[in-house]
């Protein structure tokens, strides 16, 4: 049996880090085994706790979750932080990943959007919440020709198609599945494909490539089949 996934959660607002380690405690594979809404303490809580994954808000007194990942770092702490926020900035986003968070959280995404974004950190993917995906356009500036993207974009079905529109709106394979009404194992195997086919290495970077060449449910059902 899998062990579950140890979580950390540093917030300031008490109602907030209540409510959010409520809803963790209550998913499959997940264990909050810290919660605070002091940095200092989190820096004691990570040596004794050793959890996997660490959940900071952005700005906190007496410093910020960036700075906190930067303590947490030089204090050996070998984890996935996660930065949890109020802020759409952009620019907070770009400072966040530059200073080492795997992931750029929003605190009025689903649960289940959440807990996803977890489970994919924990496997090395940046996760970046669905309201910022255009915004990471705009950070990444892809450098593809017209006609290399046009030719990646060629090669998908357009069930693939449709699967990417899904996946550049944050939603989940299960919640994929559910719409689609297919399984959640065939979601699964569409994604490696979608991510093969446009020699991606992650949902972030197909989401950005989905908004970025303009990907859309119509657009994707008007397609030929392939």
């Amino acid at each position: 049996m899998t062990a579950p996934v140890k979580v950390m959660l540093v917030d300031d607002h008490t109602l907030f880090r209540k409510g959010l380690a409520e809803l963790l405690e209550g998913r499959n594979a997940i264990e909050v085994v810290a919660v605070t809404g002091d940095p200092d303490e989190a820096l004691r809580l990570a040596r004794e706790h050793v959890p996997d994954v660490a959940i900071v808000d952005l700005n906190m007194g007496p410093y910020g979750g960036l700075t906190l990942i930067r303590r947490l770092r030089e204090a050996g702490w070998g984890g996935t932080p996660l930065v949890l926020t109020v802020s759409d900035s952009g620019d907070d986003m770009a400072d966040a990943l530059a200073s080492g968070a795997q992931g750029y959280l929003l605190k009025d995404m689903e649960p289940e959007q959440v807990v996803d974004a977890i489970r994919r950190a924990m496997s090395g993917e940046t996760v970046v919440a669905p309201a910022m995906t255009l915004k990471l356009v705009d950070l990444l500036h892809p450098k593809r020709g017209a006609a290399a993207r046009e030719s990646l974009l060629g090669s998908l079905t357009v069930r693939e198609r449709e699967i990417l529109c899904y996946v550049a709106q944050g939603m989940t394979n299960k919640g994929i599945a559910r719409e689609l009404d297919i399984s959640h194992e065939t979601v699964k195997l569409h994604v490696r494909r979608i991510l093969a086919k446009l020699k991606l290495s992650s949902r972030v970077e197909a989401a950005v490539f989905a908004v970025e060449h303009g990907v859309t449910p119509r657009t994707a059902r008007t397609q030929k089949p392939a």
